[in-house]
């Protein structure tokens, strides 16, 4: 009979093996080619990362890193993100302890009287306790669940910050950005009104005509309307940046978009430091494994429960006779409870948490390759705002240079007013895009500083 029950026991612990196994990545997992270099790029053997850098000198304008900061500590994302690390870290410890034995204390005591006759008392001075030995697993991969999960939530914490700096970020740039071009209108505006009364005088001197005039005084009246628009901008971008760091809408003070970091080194580092950098992915790569765990519960309710259990007391009540003193009253117990009815039902929870699995599989593959996806984006919208700088500020220098040639040309009557129209709107055009060309280069430098992970706390492992 003996040797029937090992040989049980030892088909049980052989056919539980997979159920101990820490989770290690899918090997069809791997980022070989995660993210394009732009031509001419080579970076396949750098192992610096861009986003290693810390976030003060990415952005080192002071009031940019003022309002970063604020944000970090005010931001209610942010702050619920840390909140849920604490209940994951609470969740884990209470994990840890269901390893130990449960212990209750039940005192208790009355008195009663029959018929009239005297009171007596009763009492029962008594601890229990309950001990699940945990053969098969079952508490062994519920707590390492519980402790993906608190890495999982601490990756969303850290996910939330970089994405926090990345906008912030952002939002200043933008402001920035429509103060270049509340400028540019401003100036403009001047200018036109100047050409108006310019205008106004050589038709007086018989130079010009009447179209002429209601040209260059429609075409003014469209800057002075322009203005109100982008002051209406600035407003509503200042609120929503200083909603996002944790304020009442109000005025945001800042820099000119000149004075903003734009140089950087295309030291992207290998792909496979998106595995370690991102924290979206590691957070993805957390729900694999917390998925990969459930499983193992979910196979570890085929398997037997084993509890000891006891207790240990001192009554005065031994059945229908109260004896004074009371004596030591002793017990113990252990069970063995084989699930075979809820077989069926088990068997469909295991599939429930092998499809839940494989879900989180697909999800870790799918956010390896939006990562990849938003590094290769990055790198190619800032290297082409390198690339068009220096013909964009030719372009600019020439319509200055066209602008004073063909009001000189119109003054001495060897050119028609519509040729100063179309090369002053033209300038203005070139202005505006310059200022949009700045902004896509900042925000491309803070897209690439995001999609590389940046912007974490170097060091979240406990």
């Amino acid at each position: 009979m003996k040797k029937i029950i090992y040989i049980a026991i030892s088909a049980l612990l052989l056919s539980s093996c997979h159920i101990y196994k820490s989770y290690d990545r899918p090997t069809d997992i791997s980022v070989p080619n995660a993210y394009r270099m732009p031509d001419g790029v080579d970076a396949s053997v750098s192992t610096e990362n861009f986003g290693n850098l810390e976030w003060t000198d990415i952005y080192t304008d002071i009031k940019l890193q003022d309002l970063i900061n604020h944000g970090l500590a005010n931001n209610t994302d942010l702050l619920i993100a840390i909140e849920k690390v604490n209940e994951a870290k609470a969740a884990l410890t209470t994990a840890k302890l269901s390893f130990l034995p449960s212990l209750s204390l039940n005192p208790q005591g009355g008195v009663s009287s029959y018929d009239g006759s005297s009171a007596s008392w009763t009492y029962n001075a008594s601890a229990s306790a309950s001990w699940e030995i945990d053969i098969f697993g079952s508490l062994l991969n519920a707590k390492r669940k519980a402790k993906v999960v608190m890495m999982q939530n601490k990756e969303y914490q850290q996910a939330v910050r970089t994405q926090l700096i990345a906008t912030i970020a952002d939002y200043y740039f933008t402001l920035a950005a429509l103060d270049r071009q509340l400028q540019i209108y401003t100036i403009t505006e001047k200018s036109w009104a100047e050409s108006v009364e310019t205008i106004k005088a050589m038709k007086e001197g018989g130079m010009t005509n009447e179209a002429a005039v209601a040209q260059y005084e429609a075409y003014h009246a469209s800057i002075v309307a322009a203005i109100p628009d982008v002051k209406a901008e600035i407003t509503k971008q200042e609120n929503a940046l200083a909603t996002l760091i944790g304020d009442f809408p109000r005025a945001i003070e800042r820099n000119s978009i000149d004075l903003q970091k734009t140089d950087i080194p295309l030291e992207v580092g290998i792909p496979i430091q998106l595995l370690s950098n991102r924290p979206d992915v590691k957070n993805a790569e957390y729900q694999l494994a917390s998925m990969y765990y459930n499983t193992n519960i979910a196979r570890s309710a085929f398997y037997p429960q084993i509890k000891i259990g006891g207790s240990a007391g001192w009554t005065n009540s031994a059945g229908s006779v109260i004896t004074n003193p009371g004596g030591l009253l002793l017990s113990a117990l252990g069970s063995i409870t084989q699930p075979l009815f809820y077989r069926g039902s088990n068997i469909a929870k295991l599939k429930i948490a092998k499809a839940q699995e494989e879900q989180a599989k697909l999800n870790f593959k799918q956010t390896i390759l939006d990562a990849g996806r938003e590094v290769s984006n990055a790198l190619a919208v800032y290297d082409a705002e390198l690339k068009k700088e220096s013909s964009r500020e030719l372009q600019i220098t020439k319509l200055v240079n066209a602008v004073e040639y063909t009001m000189e040309l119109l003054t001495l009557g060897s050119s028609t007013y519509l040729e100063v129209l179309d090369a002053q709107q033209s300038l203005l055009s070139a202005q505006l895009t310059k200022t949009e060309d700045q902004l896509k280069k900042l925000n491309a430098i803070t897209s690439l500083y995001h999609a590389l992970g940046g912007g974490r706390e170097i060091d979240v492992e406990e």
